[in-house]
């Protein structure tokens, strides 16, 4: 079992849950980038998601969108996220999982990009456009590097699509909440419970729940549902705070994040 399976497996024998702070790399800058890694991880992070900006970023809201067209305009590509990677993989003790798109790993070089991030000590990948057809390949590479990958499963899946996950995925699964991209909501699809009630008694995997959490009573809503998720990602909240402070000092930037990530971990006890 991969790292970040046995955090989430920590978690479902607790009885708690994970939380999974995502920011984009290089948003609002990529020196802030590694003191936001840092923050998290000593704040109560129990995994950090860390996206590659990409210019095409058809799973994400406005948003992280506008974090990822910003960091862009800042030139930050692949190579500067691996030296933040590199920066701090001996820094912190939460495990990392990119999270990128299909295209940017083909320029790349499928075995190049998955050797990169795991010398650099990512744990995890996520390709949330990754075609069926790629899987294959795509776990075998990740399993030589010792890497999970992740895959998505939304409401829009048709059984087919999730049966072939269900029997490709390597680890856990990354359901997502709701249909559309990501971004703040103030409620939960109640179709998901339904969707995770066949999943759940399809497989006994892993599951991360993430698109749309925003706030401790979402948290305190889930937590009390049936969905026995083990770890919950939390993105847009945390890129509207950058977006609100990104003047600031980068402090209290730092603080205000903080704050809120400690907010959030409080909420899953």
């Amino acid at each position: 079992m991969n790292l970040i399976s046995q955090v989430l497996q920590k978690k479902r024998q607790n009885s708690t849950c994970a939380l999974i702070p995502f920011v984009t790399a290089g948003y609002p800058s990529i020196e802030l980038t590694e003191d936001i890694l840092c923050m998290l991880d000593r704040r109560g992070a129990d995994i950090i998601e860390l996206g590659i900006p990409y210019s095409d970023a058809l799973a994400d809201g406005p948003l992280i969108q506008n974090a990822s067209r910003l960091a862009l305009n800042n030139g930050v590509y692949i190579d500067q996220v691996l030296d933040v990677l590199n920066r701090v993989k001996f820094k912190i003790h939460a495990p990392i999982i990119i999270f990128t798109y299909y295209n940017p790993i083909l320029v790349r070089g499928l075995s190049r990009f998955i050797q990169e991030i795991s010398t650099f000590g990512v744990k995890g990948l996520v390709i949330p456009d990754l075609p069926i057809e790629e899987i294959d390949y795509i776990v075998h590479l990740c399993n030589h590097y010792k890497l999970e990958l992740i895959f998505f499963i939304s409401p829009t899946s048709s059984k087919d699509r999730i049966k072939n996950i269900l029997s490709k995925a390597p680890g856990c699964l990354y359901l997502v909440s709701s249909t559309g991209v990501t971004g703040i909501r103030k409620s939960i699809n109640s179709d998901i419970i339904s969707l995770y009630d066949y999943i759940n008694s399809t497989t006994d995997k892993l599951v991360m729940f993430g698109f749309g959490i925003s706030s401790p009573l979402q948290i305190s809503n889930i937590l009390k549902s049936t969905l026995n998720v083990d770890g919950i990602v939390i993105g847009s909240a945390f890129t509207k705070i950058l977006f609100d402070y990104s003047h600031h000092h980068s402090l209290d930037i730092i603080e205000k994040l903080g704050s809120f990530c400690e907010k959030m971990k409080m909420s899953m006890i």
